[in-house]
């Protein structure tokens, strides 16, 4: 059995154990080169985990698991989550390791934790380079799940004080990843001690960070999987 469809089992494994809570699911964290703190929200996916379980009903750990992008390990993670403040470097070997993920149905969400933006776009050209990331309209399913954000993403930091948006890349009809932007999702998960964000932005960011789980998790996404494997 080949790689890309032991990965489309798995992913449809984890469909059942998230609308069944038969199994616990568990949250991956990218660990990449370049320099980049790929930890630097160390408190931020065992909150949205938490969230998630307490909001969704899933049965996600409140462990994520780290994923190194060239190893095979991203294979048991249909869900991956990847934050820093800059410097990715992606290596061929990388690239094409990503990309098999990504065409074999995980899902990748890159958080510019400030600094970040000037990597993401050249690495996921490395990654796909027929493609360009899209900014995804605000009546984007990702947005209405069970929280409705009709304005797009939430401003949880400042930053450079433009408005958060949010990209994509899409591929084959798929949105394989989502890049959030000048909104720093992973900063409002954090323990509020961290940041001491407002209450509300920290639970606005955790809202969107449940609809991004409901909407990977979805059997339109899964149907959608299943075209790309060969």
């Amino acid at each position: 059995m080949g790689k890309r469809l032991c990965f489309l089992l798995l992913v449809v494994f984890s469909l059942s154990s998230f609308s069944s809570g038969a199994q616990s699911l568990q949250l991956g964290l990218l660990v990449y080169n370049g320099g980049g703190d790929w930890y630097a929200n160390p408190t931020s996916l065992k909150n949205l985990a938490a969230f998630c379980n307490e909001q969704l009903h899933t049965h996600v750990s409140l462990t994520e698991a780290h994923a190194e992008v060239g190893s095979p390990d991203i294979f048991n993670l249909p869900f991956i989550h990847m934050t820093g403040h800059g410097r990715w470097a992606l290596n061929d070997a990388e690239a094409k390791n990503l990309r098999k993920y990504l065409e074999g149905g995980g899902f990748l969400h890159i958080d510019d934790n400030y600094g970040l933006d000037p990597y993401v776009r050249p690495a996921l050209k490395a990654v796909f380079p027929e493609l360009e990331l899209v900014e995804l309209p605000f009546t984007h399913p990702i947005y209405h799940q069970k929280f409705n954000f009709n304005n797009g993403l939430p401003k949880v930091h400042e930053h450079d004080a433009k408005p958060p948006r949010g990209y994509g890349l899409i591929y084959k009809g798929r949105l394989v990843c989502f890049y959030s932007y000048e909104t720093d999702l992973g900063d409002g998960w954090e323990d509020y001690d961290v940041h001491r964000d407002p209450p509300e932005k920290h639970l606005a960011a955790l809202q969107m960070g449940a609809n991004m789980i409901q909407y990977v998790f979805t059997v339109n996404g899964i149907n959608k999987a299943i075209g790309t494997i060969e």
